[in-house]
């Protein structure tokens, strides 16, 4: 079982220059730099570096993973934040439970006595919200659906649709924004029925560079998006 590491960046300068360092390379078998546009060197440092980057064409998180997907050898892919919310450590972890047979590992912020500290009081409560709400709507037995530092089977991304307009489209023109799959992905899977495991991980505050996120839009369009579900996605059959 193939590994590869995908290190989401938007002008990361400072967040890859500390965290990048502390990610052994032996750990997966490819480490993919996949890049929005930065303009504050991030690239360069990447290149200098030695690490394989793409630069997507079309923004937003969402268009990221889609076009990167022809660019990855493993047969699993982990989703991770160099600006310092997704610690490197919890790498070897993530991998080793993928080896025991998941589709699905996420690395929970709020497991056990996991913590996050670039939560605010809004985003606290969004993300108890919205996880709630996906157990409740969709069957999940989840503490986090919504952490983009994850492991998971590259498969279930076809699987499971993830890489068709239709599961977004309608959303992000409601509400005028770009979202991510990390929550479609998290209802799917459970509506699915996949061996899914969580594993308990904090979340440091994150390093330079500026939060990106659009709290109320994206809000509106997940929890849209949880009830749109309810009627519009049927799992198909499955070979995990």
């Amino acid at each position: 079982m193939k590994t590869s590491l995908l290190v989401m960046t938007l002008n990361e300068i400072d967040g890859m220059k500390t965290i990048m360092p502390q990610v052994q390379r032996d750990w997966v078998d490819q480490i993919i730099i996949v890049d929005g546009g930065s303009t504050d060197g991030t690239l360069e440092w990447a290149r200098d570096n030695g690490y394989e980057v793409y630069v997507q064409k079309q923004p937003g998180f969402r268009h990221a993973y889609t076009e990167v997907m022809p660019q990855i050898i493993g047969d699993v892919l982990i989703t991770f934040s160099p600006d310092g919310n997704s610690i490197p450590g919890v790498i070897p972890e993530l991998v080793t439970k993928m080896q025991e047979g998941y589709d699905m590992v996420i690395a929970s912020r709020y497991l056990g006595n996991a913590k996050s500290e670039d939560d605010g009081v809004v985003t606290g409560f969004g993300n108890w919200l919205f996880t709630k709400t996906v157990n409740l709507l969709h069957g999940g037995h989840y503490t986090d659906v919504m952490v983009i530092y994850r492991a998971y089977k590259k498969q279930i991304v076809y699987d499971l649709e993830l890489d068709k307009e239709n599961g977004y489209a309608l959303a992000e023109k409601l509400f005028f924004t770009r979202i991510s799959w990390e929550p479609l992905l998290s209802v799917r899977a459970a509506k699915a029925r996949l061996r899914v495991a969580e594993i308990s991980a904090d979340e440091p505050p994150r390093i330079g560079g500026k939060r990106k996120l659009q709290i109320l839009q994206w809000g509106a369009a997940y929890y849209f998006q949880f009830l749109r579900e309810l009627f519009c996605w049927r799992p198909r059959s499955i070979n995990s």
